[in-house]
């Protein structure tokens, strides 16, 4: 250590200070950066981060604006979603309506068939019993001038008195049934 020092103070510089040639050449080499880095760089950075900057905002407010477009659409969809239910609900009850309506119709239809069905069925028995009766007669009749002719023993095959004699034990028969009535 004392070899190093006595060189030194041979020298009669210090060692902490820079020579000359490279004191200059540092400060030109710093003065070419600052001038490089002030007058080329900072305005290419500066310019750089205001187009990012840019970007970013302008990002920004298409998102917003994005956002604000997508609220509005989803705003529509909810009321068209919303007409599309009261309009559901509106075709359910015109339907309900109209199939009461046809339930209606068709009962009174039933009702009507069933009515002319009861009409059809009341004169098909009236004219039955009305056959029925004539043929009652037309057999008791018969039956009645055979036991008269036995019994009083001559013939009554002329038809016309057989007809009056007929008529006559009917209405008989008749007064005496409504009189037991």
């Amino acid at each position: 250590m004392k070899l190093a020092a006595t060189l030194l103070a041979a020298e009669g510089t210090n060692p902490l200070l820079p020579h000359t040639y490279e004191l200059v050449v540092g400060v030109f080499s710093f003065a070419v950066v600052v001038i490089v880095v002030g007058r080329i760089l900072t305005p290419r950075i500066q310019k750089a981060l205001a187009d990012r900057t840019e970007a970013i905002e302008g990002g920004i407010k298409k998102a917003e604006d994005a956002q604000a477009e997508a609220q509005s659409v989803l705003k529509q969809y909810h009321d068209r979603l919303q007409e599309a239910r009261q309009e559901a609900a509106r075709l359910r009850d015109e339907a309900r309506e109209q199939g009461a309506q046809i339930k209606a119709e068709l009962q009174e239809e039933a009702r009507v068939e069933a009515q002319r069905i009861i009409a059809a069925a009341h004169a098909q028995i009236e004219a039955d019993k009305q056959q029925a009766l004539t043929q009652l007669r037309a057999e008791i009749g018969r039956l009645s001038t055979d036991l008269a002719g036995r019994i009083v023993g001559e013939s009554l095959e002329d038809e016309a008195r057989q007809r009056r004699i007929v008529d006559r034990f009917l209405e008989e028969l008749e007064t005496t049934n409504a009189a037991v009535r």
